[in-house]
């Protein structure tokens, strides 16, 4: 006697239980099948992504940008913002004052002077410690914000935030945004290049430069400094030119014709697309690195040679180029959180600043020569700053001492581009402590560098489960017109 329950079917028994699993399985599959296919049918019927360049709304400042990221976060009143009541107060008791407000409580020392010394620079008197003396030559190029806060005191949601405005991974960054609206000036080399250091990634990695959900082809593509820029760049055999003319001709209608019978497939679409571009590359990529073809008073300029200067100042002069073959986006980053100063600041410092001053001098110097510095926004900065107390070394010896993250204040500098030179913007308090004069959020410094590209924040977004995604989100974001030559 079978069992009610129980039917069998080519010799494979069904209980009820399967047979409504399988029922529902399939009810969600059709639905889910129905969606994608409107999705699709929308994709197929809007226009292919690419890197061609496009027009903007308003004249552009700027026609590419060089982000030199510190990762870090380097301290403002060691650098930029002198503090002498920090120097009259050195000792005093402060914890109690802002201790919601450390991260590391257990370690929160007293008020700590910085152990650098500060005078004005430039004739437009800007002040700068001697922990940078080649870029203190070069201020009345730049413009300070002294004035520059965020909203986490955590490196990995901070460094989110900086890059794309969200403190969670997942979201376009900065770079993925210029390329987005502006698309790119080469067709040979990638329209967003990072150029991270060789000794490492930075913290969160390769999401620094992520595309979210916009097309992969907009993501930033990775250049090693040294060696083959890209891996894999080079064929296995120099085959004669003709033939790889042929070679290339027969890929790309075969491509052609498997998108033709896949129609909106955004990945699809972006991976041969980075084929075709890797081929373009083989020659453009190779010839856009290869220093030997800058002088030795140039690179010099830079610090190459120099054991402490010459991996930076490699990245420097290589951004440097790539800008002048039509890449949008270059971003510098630099390994191991070299600016997460938490003790031994009067060494750790100055060694960070060692390493990436003279590069930095020279790249803003060689693009003024170069008449390229009015076309390129230059940017400096991490992703916060630090707190005016001394944060304690284990063994609570205060001169190893160093300092905490801060998200309320910290310092950040543009140079070429359409902002002004030789001017300071902001100002925080007595201690440095906190950002109280003409207040610079993070969308608003996204907002800026969009309007200095010809960009307008509230018009470059993306439809996305029914909300327009913008870089600068839902809450308000201005350009900040006063540190613009035209505004």
């Amino acid at each position: 006697m079978r069992d009610a329950d129980q039917f069998t079917t080519q010799n494979h028994t069904i209980t009820r239980r399967d047979f409504f699993s399988d029922m529902r399985t399939g009810i969600c599959g059709a639905a889910l099948l129905h969606l994608l296919g409107d999705e699709l049918r929308a994709d197929s019927s809007s226009e292919v992504p690419n890197l061609l360049p496009r027009r903007t709304s308003r004249p552009a400042q700027a026609k590419s940008v060089i982000h030199l990221f510190m990762n870090g976060g380097p301290s403002q009143m060691d650098l930029f913002d002198p503090k002498p009541e920090l120097d009259k107060h050195h000792g005093e008791a402060y914890f109690d004052k802002i201790a919601g407000e450390v991260e590391n409580v257990k370690d929160a020392g007293a008020l700590m002077r910085s152990p650098f010394k500060f005078a004005q620079r430039g004739e437009c008197g800007m002040w700068v410690s001697d922990a940078l003396p080649q870029i203190a030559k070069q201020v009345d190029d730049l413009t300070l914000i002294r004035s520059l806060y965020t909203t986490n005191i955590t490196h990995e949601p901070a460094l989110y935030l900086i890059q794309s405005n969200r403190m969670v991974s997942g979201y376009p960054t900065l770079g993925s945004w210029v390329t987005y609206g502006l698309g790119s000036e080469s067709q040979n080399l990638p329209a967003y290049v990072v150029l991270d250091d060789p000794l490492g990634l930075p913290i969160n990695g390769v999401e620094n430069w992520h595309s979210g959900f916009l097309p992969p082809i907009y993501q930033g593509t990775r250049f090693r400094s040294t060696g083959s820029p890209v891996l894999n760049l080079r064929p296995e055999s120099d085959d004669p030119p003709e033939i790889i003319r042929l070679q290339r001709d027969l890929l790309h209608r075969l491509d052609q014709m498997h998108k033709g019978r896949r129609p909106g497939q955004p990945n699809l679409e972006a991976r041969i697309g980075t084929y075709e571009l890797a081929a373009r590359m083989q020659l453009s990529a190779s010839e856009a690195l290869d220093l030997s073809q800058e002088t030795q008073p140039t690179q010099e300029q830079y610090g190459i040679g120099q054991p402490t200067t010459d991996s930076y100042g490699r990245r420097c002069l290589i951004a440097r180029r790539l800008i002048e073959r039509g890449v949008r986006f270059v971003q510098l980053f630099i390994n191991a959180q070299i600016w997460d100063n938490h003790t031994g600041l009067a060494t750790d410092m100055k060694a960070a600043c060692d390493r990436t001053d003279l590069p930095i001098a020279g790249l803003l110097q060689d693009l003024k020569q170069r008449g390229l510095l009015d076309e390129t926004l230059v940017i400096w900065g991490g992703e916060f700053g630090r707190l005016p107390i001394a944060q304690l070394s284990a063994d609570k010896d205060e001169r190893k001492s160093g300092r905490d993250h801060n998200k309320n204040a910290a310092c950040c500098w543009f140079a070429g581009g359409g902002v002004k030179r030789g001017l300071t913007y902001g100002a925080t308090d007595e201690l440095g402590f906190t950002a109280v004069e003409n207040r610079v959020s993070v969308p608003d410094w996204h907002a800026t560098i969009l309007h200095l590209l010809g960009l307008n924040h509230d018009e470059l977004y993306v439809d996305q489960h029914g909300l327009r995604e913008k870089l600068t989100g839902v809450q308000p974001a201005k350009v900040i017109r006063d540190i613009l030559r035209s505004a």
